[in-house]
Formats: structure tokens, C-alpha cells, sequence
């Protein structure tokens, strides 16, 4: 069974621009590490403080394992590192979903 985590942040406004920087490393990073990435979607038109990440993988082991390696990645790191030092990320949440 594959899953897909679906990943729902809480942006400040005013940092869109930091958040849209840190979207686009993870393009590389997630594949890198094994995840499947459906895509990273920002703020367009409505509501200017949420944005949305989408990564899917074939089983909850799996995305157990891509985990461990993006906590050992440098580049992943120093990304994580970017959004705490910039403070653009309010409030993220994570939903697992499995196709019908």
C-alpha cells in the first residue's frame, strides 16, 4: 500500500519569499533522500498564509526510512536549520493519506 503524506503550513505573510526558497531545496533534497515528491504548492490567490507539500512513499516503513536519511543529510539539515533561523514556518501539519 503506498502512502502520501500531505503537509499543511501556516505561513507568516510577510515571509512567503523564505518559504517559497525553502520549497524549492527540498525539490532536490526529498528525491534524494526517497521520497516521491508529488509537489509544493504556495499561496497564489484567497488565502495568503498556507501553503502545501505533497510526498508520497510505498509504505509507512518507507517513509520511516527516508526520514532517518533526510536527519543525515546536509543539505536537508541546513534547510530545516533555514526555516527555524527565519521563523516563516508558524505552525506545520502532517496528514497521511492512502489512495482509494
Amino acid at each position: 500500500m503506498s502512502v502520501t503524506v500531505f503537509i499543511r503550513y501556516t505561513l507568516d505573510p510577510f515571509k512567503r519569499a523564505a518559504f517559497e526558497q525553502y520549497a524549492k531545496r527540498w525539490l532536490a533534497i526529498i528525491p534524494n533522500c526517497g521520497g516521491m515528491l508529488v509537489g509544493y504548492w504556495m499561496p497564489h490567490e484567497g488565502t495568503n498564509n498556507v501553503a502545501h507539500g505533497l510526498i508520497s512513499f510505498e509504505s509507512l516503513a518507507a517513509y520511516e526510512a527516508y526520514r532517518a536519511r533526510l536527519r543525515a543529510d546536509a543539505e536537508g539539515a541546513a534547510n530545516f536549520r533555514f526555516a527555524e533561523e527565519e521563523r516563516f514556518i508558524l505552525a506545520e501539519e502532517r496528514t497521511f493519506l492512502r489512495p482509494v
